[in-house]
């Protein structure tokens, strides 16, 4: 399988790089993070009417373009790029792939036409107070109505993506028939929702308190709803590894310029052997994680859903790797970059030190890069699958 750009996958990529410089410089993106939005709301707007972003990857059917993984990925790299503080991830990324290959007509008829156009943002709520991001682990539970027409959650979800400000939030809770999609309104009656401290400014992380919450299922039941929420997993996890791709690319490109411009003994410090290898040995790494997620891209644009599908899809497998190689590369380029500017590297006024903040919260975000990589080992066949294990904290 081979991961090629067409041309208009080119020009969107080029359009959305001048569109994030223009409106999106460095200052931009600090107005943005110290704001009580946590983001710019006009520029959210512009990027919903003026580029279309937040259809791009969603069916034609419910006002989206009919794109998927390999476009949103393109979209996630450059605003990676750009450390943008926006919902955009939470929005698209997380909830809308998730109402998207639902399966649920009406779910899908009734948000994914709001995501589309700007008007309405989501997030998806996996995680709880143990720190796992495994489906199998979640304590959150999801009890019927007396009358039938609904479901009522209740439980604790933690690190959830915007979950502050989000309009739908996607919870998975413990129904009777197993792990199971319910959604919530931000503003719903027994939600109690807490912004968290982060290490990370650009990207704003809460937790959700739900005491008895109203709740609609979202996708199937039962044992088909585990593969569903695997395949969910899967697609945020590959839709991250874009975005790490391009904040690599970012810190490699930074780190770069500034060694053929900073003069020392006489010389630029890009031509001393030492600062040569530094950028050397990152390029390896960036040029790896973009070819690793480009290839779960390609997969997981071309791997549709099956029935009964389990973890060992060659989704899984691609997005782990991905998982792996670009939290590798985004942590390893953003410290080389501190380290090859010096002294300046370390202050506030350079922005240096926010995308190490970028990669260090990404790393740990649906689970750890040692998680990863265990199960990554399980899926190839190297050890005995995370499923069979006594599974730690932070497993995706």
């Amino acid at each position: 399988m081979t991961a090629a750009f067409t041309e208009e996958h080119e020009q969107l990529r080029a359009t959305l790089r001048r569109f994030l410089a223009d409106k999106a410089p460095s200052e931009a993106v600090r107005r943005s993070m110290e704001s009580a939005d946590g983001h710019d709301p006009l520029l959210w707007r512009r990027m919903a009417d003026e580029l279309g972003l937040l259809g791009l990857a969603l069916p034609e059917e419910y006002g989206g373009f009919g794109g998927g993984p390999v476009e949103l990925g393109l979209v996630l790299e450059e605003l990676g790029r750009a450390l943008l503080p926006s919902p955009y991830f939470a929005t698209v990324a997380l909830a809308g792939q998730a109402l998207a290959v639902s399966g649920d007509e009406t779910a899908r008829a009734r948000w994914l036409p709001a995501v589309a156009d700007g008007s309405l943002t989501g997030t998806l709520a996996l995680a709880e107070e143990s720190g796992s991001w495994h489906v199998e682990d979640v304590r959150a539970e999801a009890v019927p109505d007396s009358d039938g027409a609904g479901h009522r959650v209740t439980g604790t979800k933690m690190f959830v993506v915007d979950g502050h400000s989000a309009d739908l939030v996607l919870v998975v809770a413990r129904a009777a028939g197993g792990p199971r999609l319910f959604a919530v309104e931000g503003t719903a009656p027994g939600v109690t929702r807490t912004r968290l401290e982060t290490l990370d400014p650009t990207r704003r992380l809460a937790r959700i308190d739900l005491d008895g919450a109203p709740a609609l299922p979202v996708g199937p039941a039962g044992p088909a709803a585990t593969a569903y929420l695997r395949r969910v997993t899967d697609l945020a996890l590959v839709a991250l590894a874009a975005e790490q791709a391009g904040g690599a690319q970012a810190c490699l490109d930074a780190a770069v310029a500034y060694a053929k411009v900073r003069v020392q003994f006489g010389r630029p410090i890009g031509s001393f052997q030492a600062v040569k290898h530094k950028c050397a040995d990152t390029l390896v790494k960036v040029e790896a994680a973009r070819s690793a997620v480009y290839h779960a891209l390609s997969v997981a644009a071309a791997d549709p859903p099956r029935s009964g599908e389990q973890s060992g899809s060659p989704l899984s497998t691609a997005a782990a790797v991905a998982a792996v190689c670009c939290a590798d590369a985004h942590t390893h380029a953003a410290k080389e970059n501190i380290q090859i500017h010096g002294g300046i590297g370390y202050t506030w006024e350079h922005d240096a030190h926010l995308h190490l903040k970028r990669a260090k919260s990404s790393e740990q975000l649906l689970g750890s890069l040692a998680a990863h990589r265990r199960r990554l080992a399980g899926l190839v066949g190297i050890s005995a699958p995370e499923a069979t294990k006594g599974r730690s904290r932070g497993n995706p």
